[in-house]
């Protein structure tokens, strides 16, 4: 396998694996997580007075759970449905070769 091969399937690896990492789905489902963990902690040691300005909801304690649940959702999507590589593009046979070589030749 010539150096310009290995090179370019070094990149499609590299490629794919950037894709995996910055899926839109890990980066909400991450958030969420960790903004519903504070969330839910200020909910528990929410003080009576802070009960009383919400009429007695804790709305910080519901609103961390149901972050939490939104972030683990996307997560548990991520792990069930993950992001397929991406295929190479079908081009020439000889990689050194350009394609609009081919296209000139008329093959």
């Amino acid at each position: 396998m010539s150096d310009l091969q290995k090179e370019v399937s070094e990149l499609e690896r590299k490629s794919a694996t950037a894709a995996r990492l910055f899926d839109i789905r890990r980066i909400i489902g991450g958030l969420f997580v960790v903004y519903g963990v504070i969330v839910t902690i200020a909910g528990i040691t929410a003080s009576d007075a802070d009960l009383d300005k919400a009429e007695g909801i804790n709305i910080n304690l519901w609103t961390g759970l149901g972050m939490l649940a939104l972030g683990l959702f996307f997560l548990v999507w991520l792990w069930m449905r993950p992001t397929p590589a991406p295929q190479p593009p079908e081009g020439p046979e000889d990689p050194a070769r350009p394609a609009f070589e081919d296209e000139a030749e008329g093959r």
